[in-house]
C-alpha cells in the first residue's frame, strides 16, 4: 500500500475515532420533567424532557437550551462546543486534507457531555411541585 493511500486512510482522524455525533446528558437539578428546547444552526430544534440523554451532531456551534415547567423560572444555558484535541494530531498525520474532513464533518469539535440547567421554584405558584 503506497504512502498516499495510507495518508488518505488517516485523513479525517477525528471523524474516524470520535465520530460526527456525541451523546449529551441534560438535567434540571431538583426539577424533573422540565420541557427543554435545544437549538443551533447544525441541529435545528430538538425538544426533550429532563432528565434526558440526547445524541447531537457535532458542530462548531454551541447549542442554546431553554427549559420550562409550570411554577418554575425559565432555565437557560448553553451546551458549549469546543475544539477536539484529537484534531491537533490529525494536523500532523492527516495534514490539510484530514483537517478539512474533520472541519466539514464537525468532528473537530466536541460538546460538554453533562449539562445542568438551573430552575427555581416560583414561591407564589400553587401548581404541582417537582
Amino acid at each position: 500500500m503506497g504512502t498516499g493511500i495510507c495518508v488518505a486512510l488517516l485523513a479525517g482522524c477525528s471523524t474516524l475515532t470520535t465520530g460526527t455525533t456525541q451523546p449529551v446528558s441534560l438535567v434540571t437539578p431538583g426539577v424533573e420533567q422540565a420541557n427543554c428546547e435545544l437549538s443551533s444552526p447544525e441541529i435545528g430544534t430538538i425538544n426533550v424532557v429532563t432528565p434526558a440523554n440526547v445524541m447531537l451532531s457535532r458542530s462548531q456551534h454551541s447549542v442554546q437550551v431553554t427549559c420550562r415547567k409550570e411554577c418554575y423560572t425559565e432555565g437557560r444555558g448553553l451546551i458549549n462546543s469546543t475544539f477536539e484535541e484529537m484534531t491537533a494530531g490529525n494536523i500532523l498525520i492527516g495534514g490539510v486534507v484530514g483537517v478539512a474532513v474533520d472541519a466539514s464533518s464537525g468532528a473537530m469539535n466536541k460538546y460538554d457531555p453533562h449539562v445542568q440547567i438551573a430552575m427555581n421554584r416560583v414561591a407564589a405558584c400553587k401548581g404541582k411541585r417537582a
